[in-house]
């Protein structure tokens, strides 16, 4: 644990008189969403809080609402209520606060106000728990107002400075929330920052032990108290856990500069050597990639691009983060995110405006549109919205790269599935040297064809590899009315002579011997160590799912960590905490996208045998079987510009095995 603070940061909010003197108040807004109505998630921590006998000098209050049902007899699920945790239980003291929105920064702002005005305190804290979703879509999922959608940074930001409470500190019991944009935001309302720049497991805190120590010693030092609320999570034996304590009084003072300077020599990078910048943000550390928010630790982004700016920014984050702990397979996190696009550019538009809303440094602000400038440009000369199957393979062969970037560049989105595109217009990038640098720095794709090597190998050249960011097998089951598409995995080698080598083995991932779709999401290698990771869409009792599997070193043959909710609709934009346990008799669907001949999207359906759940997860074995029937393999190759396009499909007809 870092306790020292660079010099220039602004004195501390809350002062600490020690010696048992110290009134503490805090205050935990708890919006239960499906985390509590499917699993009994908030009644859990609520037990937990319970158990921490809060007493004397602590007063803890907990603000709920935002569950169609609680899993308690205490909490209703008709209006908001207020409670006082004590050893003995819960003590309501606001029986009916009204059918709020959780996600409505007005009622964050009448909690805190509750709390200020009745339980008056020298050291306030402030949790706020539920989903949450990174820099652009902030936090909270109320499922009872899901319309309301969640509430953005800026929008957290006025409900606390409202209030006028200077908070101790700040924690998001919620995934993805430790960013710097948030930190940033935070600053002039609170010390300290504790939170996960990762998704969280459902089971999200542990709260007895930090409120029965605080509850013995209300002058502890905030990063003492921090320290055990990140190494009781940690300890909790979860996969990709994150979660640190940010100095926001230092942050505040001593990032700007640093990030203003990254951020000029970025902009000016991305202008002529995109590709570098491209590289340096694949190559980053991506969180929720699955939900595809754009999210990446920002020490490893500015190391990766390998600037004195980038270094400099480095320190500056590391010394702000005053702990910061990680489970084993968690490489490369060191405690703040940012935003910056690369899968995702419709969400551009909104990140760049919320950044307005923020006050966020105007030069990162151009930065980022810039580089989604010259990102969407090389999509579009690419031939616009990724193919989503070899079927038919489609190419930019028959049309002039000019024409499609020339016709995107003059104001059509829609070239990219995008409603709309003002980073276009507003980036420092011009026109012109977008233009210039694609038609230079483009994956050639019209002659994507196989062959045969020396060996007898079934291969593709290229001449331009480089130009790949990402290469991944696709694998479809031809049924005699079209194609089910089992997935995407990481599975690829090259001859000596650089060219890809088709994988047409014939097996695929199964669970309990029936052949499932697979999708490929992560990778974490150190040294002979490996973690990789990937999902698996399923119905788990009629809510949609993504069954994680994780394979490490020590368990080859992989396992079913648990799963995480597949929201659909707009439900929430939110991102979902993972759910570790899976119960008996949970009854689980697999789920397949399927196309027709011509390539277009049939539906999703439920394919091969329901399971029931006996044994918990670990009857769900994991093996890779053969399968018997008719096969499409292909390959997906993602370009710098993060286009994608598919290979010819290879047929492999083992229906007659």
């Amino acid at each position: 644990m870092n306790t020292q603070v660079a010099d220039g940061a602004r004195a501390k909010f809350t002062t600490l008189k020690g010696n048992g003197s110290d009134k503490v108040t805090i205050l935990v807004y708890m919006c239960g969403a499906d985390l509590e109505s499917r699993n009994g998630m908030g009644t859990s921590d609520l037990k937990e809080m319970i158990a921490g006998v809060p007493s004397g000098n602590v007063n803890l209050l907990v603000y709920t609402g935002g569950a169609k049902r609680w899993n308690n007899t205490a909490v209703s699920s008709d209006v908001c209520q207020i409670f006082q945790v004590t050893g003995e239980g819960l003590k309501c003291l606001v029986s009916d606060d009204g059918d709020r929105t959780m996600t409505d920064p007005d009622t964050l702002t009448r909690f805190i106000d509750y709390g200020k005005e009745n339980f008056p305190a020298n050291r306030y804290e402030l949790i706020l728990w539920d989903h949450g979703g990174g820099s652009v879509s902030g936090y909270g999922y109320d499922e009872k107002h899901a319309s309301a959608g969640s509430m953005p940074l800026s929008k957290i930001h006025s409900a606390v400075t409202a209030s006028g409470v200077k908070f101790d500190a700040i924690g998001f019991d919620a995934c993805l929330m430790a960013t710097a944009e948030n930190a940033l935001s935070l600053s002039d309302c609170a010390d300290y920052l504790i939170a996960s720049e990762e998704t969280e497991p459902g089971t999200g805190w542990y709260y007895t032990n930090w409120i029965r120590k605080l509850t013995a010693d209300p002058g502890m030092s905030t990063l003492d108290l921090s320290k055990i609320i990140i190494d009781d999570f940690v300890s909790s034996g979860g996969s990709s856990l994150t979660l640190s304590v940010t100095d926001l009084a230092e942050l505040s003072s001593t990032l700007s500069a640093p990030l203003s300077a990254f951020s000029a020599a970025t902009e000016k990078e991305i202008e002529s050597d995109y590709d570098t910048v491209s590289k340096a943000r694949s190559d980053t550390r991506e969180f929720a990639s699955p939900s595809r928010i754009d999210q990446v630790d920002l020490v490893h982004f500015a190391t990766n691009l390998g600037t004195d700016e980038g270094k400099a920014l480095s320190d500056a984050v590391l010394s702000a983060v005053k702990y910061n702990r990680t489970s084993a397979s968690m490489t490369n996190a060191y405690g703040l995110s940012i935003y910056f696009p690369y899968r995702n550019l419709s969400n551009v538009d909104q990140a760049t405006g919320e950044y307005a809303d923020l006050g966020m440094d105007e030069s990162y602000t151009d930065c980022v549109k810039s580089f989604a400038k010259m990102e969407a440009s090389g999509q579009a000369a690419g031939g616009g919205m990724d193919a989503s199957s070899p079927f038919p393979m489609l190419s930019t062969g028959d049309i002039v790269v000019e024409d499609l970037l020339g016709q995107f560049l003059s104001g059509d989105p829609s070239l990219l599935g995008l409603t709309s595109a003002d980073f276009m217009q507003d980036a420092p990038l011009s026109d012109d040297t977008a233009r210039s640098y694609v038609e230079s720095h483009s994956l050639e794709t019209a002659d994507l064809s196989w062959s045969e090597d020396a060996d007898g190998n079934t291969v593709l050249s290229l001449t331009d590899w480089d130009q790949v960011s990402a290469l991944e097998k696709s694998t479809f089951v031809d049924d005699g009315s079209g194609y089910i598409d089992l997935g995407l995995d990481e599975v690829y080698r090259f001859n000596d002579d650089g060219a890809l080598i088709a994988d047409t083995d014939d097996t695929w991932l199964a669970i309990n011997g029936q052949p499932v779709p697979y999708y490929h999401i992560d990778t974490t290698e150190d040294g002979d160590d490996y973690t990789i990771r990937g999902r698996i869409p399923a119905m788990l009792n009629g809510t949609y799912v993504n069954l994680i599997a994780e394979f490490t070193d020590e368990n080859p043959d992989g396992s079913i960590t648990g799963y995480v909710t597949d929201y659909r609709d707009g439900e929430t934009n939110t991102v979902a905490k993972s759910i570790e346990s899976l119960n008996d008799g949970d009854v689980i669907d697999f789920v397949a996208t399927c196309y027709d001949y011509d390539g277009n999207v049939d539906d999703e359906y439920e394919v091969g045998t329901e399971v029931t759940v006996d044994g918990g997860a670990e009857s769900l074995v994991l093996s890779d079987v053969y399968v018997t029937e008719k096969l499409v393999l292909s390959y997906r190759l993602t370009d710098t510009y993060g286009h994608s396009v598919y290979t010819p499909s290879i047929e492999l007809d083992n229906s007659g095995s």
